[in-house]
């Protein structure tokens, strides 16, 4: 029944965005481990067509924000209007209360918006004028952004690239997959008609089963290794947080029921070490996280150096 649904998820996103495989595995990876996808890369790639073709994958609502310089908080969140008719005051919901919300260019927002996503992504609840409200469930946030140099863009707050389970870059199309792109543009006429082929509440069923897949006390010991390897590395100044630690437990237990198990192997660490952990870590030589070929280069001599369980 997993692996049924699993597949009809992958089937229908693979309709639309063409190539990359291993992106595909990635964004469902973190659709399981109840995580937030960022998509870094140069325009034109399919980074929101991969966004959007998840969120109509999925029976659940759907919002997208657009961010740009002048986007304000209170566009993401909501914000509490008076009704005079009524005498009393109505909380109006913004965008972000929705399954999949689509974040389409979010370094290009500034840092202060940028924050407002904060809680979301970290309590599943925003709170404005003093009160709490839950967002729905499944919650996930999907965003896109532009490399750092591209004019506009302001760097993510480390606190909030924390919150993102996985960032993932989709490079460009093999020229065979980029011949059926110009052919077929999947992105207007595919994507138009997709239809879901999952329901929100087995999506919720497919996370509570990630949760049951099996992490012996060995693998836990690799993880925690990794973390402390990236904290002590000489070349490092931030290293791999508690929560990072977490991420990459919960993401090799999604690809561990990916691929039809129900305990895990080394092997779905060492796969997600880098999507998960690269963003998390400062270099010393950087000292912000826009060098992102530099943290995967410390992250992989990491996992060159501490030996996994046999």
């Amino acid at each position: 029944m997993q692996t049924d649904s699993l597949n009809r998820l992958r089937e229908n996103i693979t309709s639309v965005f063409l190539g990359n495989g291993a992106a595909v595995n990635r964004v469902l990876t973190c659709l399981l481990a109840r995580g937030h996808l960022l998509i870094e890369d140069v325009p034109g790639v399919g980074k929101t067509v991969l966004a959007r073709t998840l969120a109509k994958s999925i029976g659940g609502s759907i919002s997208r924000i657009q961010c740009t310089p002048d986007l304000l908080p209170s566009d993401v969140t909501g914000i509490t209007i008076y009704e005079r008719d009524r005498g009393e005051f109505r909380f109006q919901p913004g965008p972000i209360f929705h399954n999949i919300v689509i974040a389409d260019e979010i370094n290009r927002a500034t840092p202060r918006t940028q924050s407002a996503l904060l809680e979301a992504m970290a309590e599943e609840t925003v709170t404005v004028d003093g009160h709490t409200h839950e967002l729905p469930q499944p919650f996930i946030v999907v965003a896109t952004q532009n490399p750092y140099e591209f004019e506009g863009t302001y760097f993510l707050p480390e606190n909030q690239l924390d919150r993102f389970l996985i960032r993932i870059n989709l490079g460009y199309p093999a020229p065979p997959d980029e011949a059926r792109v110009i052919e077929q543009q999947p992105g207007r006429r595919e994507l138009a008609s997709l239809e879901s082929v999952i329901t929100t509440d087995e999506v919720l069923a497919l996370q509570d089963a990630v949760d049951a897949v099996k992490l012996e006390p060995s693998l836990v010991a690799y993880i925690i290794a990794l973390a402390t390897a990236t904290r002590t590395h000489d070349d490092v100044q931030i290293g791999v947080s508690p929560r990072g630690s977490l991420a990459l437990a919960q993401s090799a237990r999604a690809t561990a029921l990916l691929s039809g198990r129900d305990y895990c192997i080394p092997e779905d660490i060492v796969s997600n070490a880098i999507p998960v952990c690269a963003h998390r870590i400062i270099g010393r030589s950087t000292m912000h996280q826009g060098d992102t070929l530099t943290a995967r280069r410390l992250m992989q001599q990491v996992l060159e150096t501490v030996p996994s369980p046999s």
